[in-house]
């Protein structure tokens, strides 16, 4: 089979099932963001900071996956629309509450960045928050279908970015960078 297939050579690409969209349609940015956001992380693994946080992080992006396919199934009765159940923001909601028990409580914003792999793990949490920006935007648009359960697993997992890439810093041994304010 070639990676290649040249059926977008038109500017559109296939949604699953039959449908064809504009490659800038907003369906498309959004599932695009998902991607992106799985790549940061990927990149972030790269890091190896131990094998817990790359089992998280490799969990995650499995579910980045699964919420990729939700968004490219625009059928509510279509096989991977509801790929995403409740479970998987439950699911960070605990990794989170974990994550947390072992961090110094928070007295003041915190600037991104420390160390290399807590910087990727910041950015992807904007990423996140794009491509949250970007699936609420599609669920507004008339006969778009989204589940609900895509929003809150994206607002949930910018959480958890935030907590992972303190929590990285801490088992690097680098501080967080308190922000000093106006």
């Amino acid at each position: 089979m070639k990676i290649y297939t040249k059926t977008g050579d038109d500017g559109t690409t296939g949604l699953l099932g039959s449908r064809r969209v504009l490659k800038d349609d907003a369906r498309i940015d959004a599932y695009g963001t998902v991607d992106e956001l799985n790549a940061w992380l990927g990149l972030a693994r790269a890091e190896h900071v131990d094998d817990e946080i790359d089992a998280i992080l490799g969990a995650i992006q499995a579910d980045l996956f699964a919420l990729g396919a939700a968004l490219a199934d625009p059928n509510p009765a279509g096989p991977y629309h509801e790929a995403v159940g409740g479970s998987f923001a439950t699911r960070l909601e605990e990794r989170i509450d974990a994550l947390e028990a072992s961090l110094p409580p928070l007295t003041c914003f915190i600037l991104p960045g420390g160390s290399t792999a807590a910087a990727r793990l910041h950015l992807a949490r904007t990423v996140c928050r794009r491509a949250e920006r970007l699936v609420v935007h599609l669920s507004h648009i008339p006969n778009e279908h989204v589940p609900q359960t895509l929003v809150v697993y994206l607002n949930r997992l910018s959480d958890f970015l935030f907590v992972i890439a303190r929590a990285v810093n801490q088992r690097l041994g680098v501080a967080d960078t308190p922000w000093s304010g106006l």
